[in-house]
Formats: C-alpha cells, sequence, structure tokens
C-alpha cells in the first residue's frame, strides 16, 4: 500500500542567535500521527521519582538487582495508579507489541543504562505476554552496547542490536525518513532514522541516564531518544556555538518516533555532573540513587536539569546556563570551570514548540517516593 510522505520545513527559532542564523529543518516522514501513547503520552506533567539509599554501593558501584525491581515496582504503580505490576505495564503493552528499548551506552563501561534496570523492563515485559523474541535492546555503537553485557541480564532470545555495524554504516537506517540541515556547511547534511523503529517496532522504552553534556547541557529523556535514534548527529556540535537547542526537539518529533515512544524510565541511580557524556573519571560520577518515570520527557528532563545543577553548584563548578566565550577551553571535560561547548540546557523548554510536554514546574506534579 502507498503511504503519503510528510514533508516540513521548520524554521527553529534559537534563543540568544541571530534570525538570519537559524537551522532551518526539513523533516521527511511517511508516518502520520498515531496512537495516544505517543510524547507526551497519557500523563503530560505526571513524573513519579522513586529514591532508595540501598540500590547502590557508592564504593563498589554494586548495583542491587532485588531494589531495583522494587522501585520499578513501586515507580510504574504509582504512574499508572494500578494496584497491580501487570495492569502497570499492560497500561502500555500488550502481547501482540514489538517493543524497543532504547538504552544510553555512550559512557559505557562506567555510565550507562543500569543491566539491572533494564533486565527488569524485560522480565515486567515478559510478565505482560510478550515473548523475548519480540524485545530489542538497542543502541547506535556496537563497541558501547557489548561492554555493558546486557545478555547477561535477560533471557535468550531477547535481542541486542547495535545500529551501526561497523560504526559509519547507514544500512540500519530508513532512507525515507529523515531530517535534512546545513549546520556549519558540512557535506553530509542528512540524519536518518534508525530502520528498526520505522519498520519493527510498535512502541519504545526511553531508558536514559543522569548525566551533564558539554553541548546539550544535560543528557536525559529528550537527547537520548533524539540523537540516539538518527545517524549523522554529532555534527551539530562540532564548534564552541552549537546547535543542539533546536536540533534535539526537531528529532524527538519526528514520527513515528514520537508516537511509539510511550514510556520513559530514567536511570539515576548513578551519574556524571561534568565531563559528560563519557564519564572517564570517576570523580565527576555521583550518586542520586533515583529513577524517574513518565510519558512527558519534557517535565522529566527539566527535574533533571536541577539535579544537574544543583549538584554543579555544590560542586563549585560553572552553572549549566554560562554563555561566556571566555569559559571555552578544549579541555573542559576535565576542568569544571570551563567549557568545551557553549551549553544550550535550553533545548529542554525548546521541545514545548513542538508539543512535546510540560517545562513550566508550575505545570509538573511529581510523586516521591521512599523505598
Amino acid at each position: 500500500m502507498n503511504r503519503r510522505t510528510f514533508i516540513q520545513i521548520a524554521a527553529a527559532p534559537a534563543l540568544a542567535v541571530a534570525a538570519d542564523d537559524r537551522p532551518s529543518y526539513q523533516v521527511v516522514s511517511r508516518y502520520p500521527v498515531s496512537g495516544r501513547l505517543g510524547m507526551p503520552g497519557p500523563y503530560r506533567g505526571l513524573v513519579t521519582r522513586v529514591h532508595s539509599n540501598g540500590v547502590i554501593d557508592e564504593g563498589t558501584e554494586r548495583v542491587n538487582s532485588g531494589v531495583v525491581n522494587r522501585m520499578l515496582s513501586e515507580g510504574m504503580r504509582s504512574l499508572t495508579s494500578a494496584k497491580k505490576d501487570n495492569d502497570a505495564w499492560a497500561t502500555f503493552f500488550s502481547p501482540s507489541d514489538v517493543v524497543g528499548i532504547k538504552v544510553n551506552c555512550s559512557g559505557a563501561p562506567n555510565i550507562m543504562s543500569s543491566p539491572e534496570v533494564v533486565g527488569g523492563i524485560v522480565a515486567n515485559l515478559i510478565k505482560v505476554g510478550l515473548k523475548p523474541d519480540q524485545i530489542y535492546v538497542y543502541e547506535r555503537f556496537l563497541d558501547q552496547l557489548l561492554s555493558v553485557h546486557y545478555e547477561r541480564y535477560v533471557p535468550e532470545g531477547v535481542h541486542i542490536v547495535a545500529i551501526e555495524t561497523p560504526r559509519g554504516s547507514i544500512l540500519g537506517y530508513d532512507p525515507r525518513t529523515y531530517v535534512e540541515v546545513s549546520f556549519f556547511g558540512e557535506d553530509d547534511t542528512r540524519s536518518n532514522l534508525v530502520r528498526l523503529v520505522s519498520e519493527r517496532f510498535t512502541k519504545i522504552i526511553n531508558v536514559p541516564n543522569v548525566k551533564e553534556h558539554q553541548a546539550a547541557g544535560v543528557t536525559g529523556c529528550l537527547k537520548n531518544i533524539a540523537y540516539g535514534n538518527f545517524s549523522n548527529v554529532a555534527r551539530s556540535h562540532m564548534h564552541a556555538k552549537t546547535n543542539t537547542l533546536s536540533f534535539i526537539g526537531t528529532l524527538a518529533a519526528v514520527e513515528p518516533l514520537r508516537s511509539k515512544t510511550v514510556l520513559n524510565i530514567m536511570d539515576g541511580i548513578r551519574g556524571v555532573w561534568h565531563g559528560g557524556p563519557f564519564s572517564t573519571e570517576k570523580k565527576y560520577r555521583f550518586y542520586p540513587k533515583l529513577m524517574m518515570f513518565g510519558t512527558d520527557p519534557v517535565a522529566m528532563d527539566r527535574l533533571l536539569l536541577d539535579i544537574v545543577a544543583e549538584k554543579r553548584e555544590a560542586e563549585g563548578a560553572l552553572s549549566l546556563w554560562d554563555r561566556s566565550p571566555a569559559n571555552i577551553d578544549p579541555r573542559a571535560h576535565r576542568d569544571f570551570h570551563k567549557n568545551t561547548f557553549i551549553r544550550e540546557p535550553g533545548h529542554i523548554e525548546h521541545a514545548t514548540r513542538f508539543g512535546l510536554g510540560e517545562y513550566d514546574k508550575k505545570r509538573i506534579r511529581v510523586t516521591p517516593i521512599e523505598t
């Protein structure tokens, strides 16, 4: 059956950027908006935040799977108001679904979507009737994915898939679903959507971390689902001035990625407060010992901003919002008084222009749980 191709030209507004210097995006997709569960989903502006002191040993960084499972149970039941775990997960998933779990392994093996969390998610999907071969744990790059060893935490048959094998390969991307934009006059101006997203998955669970990012300000729900599902995205931050402010929301809103991303579970068991996203030095890692649950990625990332900003302030680091060119230094990942790029934490508020969620804290309701 022939599908209509939807083409949108988006002149993205940007804070503190001259009007003639704003990137112009051409979004090409043959998929219309579908379903009621896609971002910002049925729980717009609602976030459940679960904390447990016992979830990780800070010295060894060993994660307690039993505590993780309790946090998953508490978080999902609170978000959905369900009394039983199966009912909570069945709010989003049915036995006929094919589910992609978008992990974040860019800082692995030091910081990543914890395999204990992923294992717990998979176990709950199987309990609501999905078979292992209907579940995919996926990331863009093979070396990062393999370093985490998710296969040790999930049943045989669950797919663990790297999109670019080898790195730079375009075979894992959909040639007909993409965003066209030139940032710095680069030769390749196209970013294509992961083929599994457009052709195989019916639902996606987004599992980001708590991370500072030198260009975007933070890596949370929006950046993980956006940059983690498209090719050729690093070109947005090749120079001190980046285009992360407008690019992240533009990518996250592309169909069918938007409609298929039905649940965000933020792994804040450990995090990175400087030098992100790679966390090569343990002194820049910290341990919030929490998980957040929601369908609204903007609301969750708004809370993430506070978590990272407060930690940086406590350590005497530059503000996430510092925009002084005098503080730019290519070695800034080792000096928290400097920036590699002019960070763009404003990408979270910018995403509201696409209707992706709530940024105003007065419109965000947080349910805190201690377990």
